[in-house]
């Protein structure tokens, strides 16, 4: 007989470039996954946009707002189209856009959902700041856009300093955000309870969230200031931002300053959320939303630019339920935000345990 030959060793199929090319093959589907999800949110926003200006209670004639949306001048039509329903959807737009932002870098950074402005006390920094400016000092105009920024990034920095300094991020800063923000809290209803009646009135309305009273101007300041940050600073962040998620140790070995990254990552965040808040009030859970929703519909992780997306559809989205929900009253677009904040946040709650990111 003659011997038996060793059957031949199986060749694993798995190869660094088969895995290589798989790894470009998901990355592929995610790309077209986030570009569809930007399409359609994009179509949403649009569609919400038209409906708020042709729909809803105070329908106007269809052919008179095309009028005066091609610059004739209708009596009537035109101010209620150029100078309110339009500024408002900017202003809204904008506000939005700076909110999902500001809350996807926080979360993204922290790798936590519930890292947002909203929570970790920086939109109670900007809301005390402000109300501060227009009790105190009787500010209605840009000193309060400043003493807002200002406000937010000084909370910022002493959450910063309570979590050692950044070394130990995540729940702790959440934990610091929150004894900030109650504390913060306390003086809005103070500053509240001394103020007369219509400056407490003026700032309870403004705290409420509303883009009721937006005007160019204010949607000029947003995007001028926004879009300077955003151009300017922003792509710096993001690029820093995915060094800082390989670890403080690995991110110093590839050559970035970790501390001056958080630094200016925290700065862009803060200034992307109280600038907006300064404008229109602290707009409840957008900025907390906006992200985990592009997480859910991508399947994957918080896409920064496309949460600048989001938040804007949320707001538009708002704004249109909130002049049209009730037949008697229009109600502030915080009121509708911060009605969907609560199952919302269970929501998140209950996908961060599912996918076990839960801080």
């Amino acid at each position: 007989m003659e011997p038996k030959t060793p059957a031949p060793k199986k060749v694993s199929c798995e190869s660094p470039a088969a895995g290589e090319l798989a790894s470009r093959s998901g990355a592929a589907r995610r790309a077209s996954r986030t570009r569809r999800v930007a399409l359609w949110m994009t179509l949403v926003l649009l569609a919400f946009s038209a409906a708020y200006i042709f729909l809803g209670r105070d329908r106007l004639p269809a052919n008179e707002i095309l009028q005066a949306l091609s610059g004739q001048k209708v009596p009537g039509v035109s101010f209620i189209i150029v100078s309110d329903r339009l500024p408002r959807l900017a202003v809204g737009a904008l506000a939005g856009a700076g909110l999902g932002i500001s809350g996807a870098l926080f979360q993204r950074w922290l790798g936590n959902p519930l890292a947002s402005p909203d929570v970790i006390g920086v939109g109670y920094g900007a809301s005390a700041a402000a109300v501060f400016s227009m009790l105190v000092f009787g500010f209605t105009d840009w000193k309060v856009n400043a003493f807002a920024l200002a406000g937010g990034l000084l909370v910022a920095a002493v959450i910063y300093w309570l979590s050692a300094a950044g070394k130990h991020t995540g729940s702790r800063l959440i934990l610091a955000g929150l004894a900030i923000g109650a504390m913060l809290q306390a003086l809005i209803q103070y500053l509240l309870s001394r103020a007369e009646i219509n400056q407490a009135a003026d700032a309870f309305r403004w705290l409420t969230g509303s883009i009721a009273s937006s005007t160019w101007e204010q949607a000029g300041v947003l995007a001028i200031s926004m879009g300077v940050i955003g151009a300017v600073l922003l792509p710096l962040v993001l690029r820093q931002l995915k060094l800082l998620e390989l670890g403080d140790d690995t991110a110093a070995a590839l050559g970035l300053n970790v501390s001056g990254a958080r630094i200016l990552l925290v700065f862009v965040a803060v200034a992307m959320g109280a600038l907006p808040i300064a404008v229109t009030g602290p707009l409840a859970f957008v900025a907390f939303l906006a992200g985990p929703i592009t997480a859910a519909l991508t399947r994957g992780g918080i896409n920064i630019p496309l949460a600048g997306l989001t938040g804007a559809t949320l707001v538009v989205v708002a704004n249109f339920f909130a002049a049209n929900l009730f037949a008697d009253v229009s109600l502030p677009v915080g009121v509708i935000t911060g009605a969907f904040g609560a199952p919302s946040l269970i929501w998140v709650l209950v996908r961060a345990n599912s996918t076990g990111n839960g801080g």
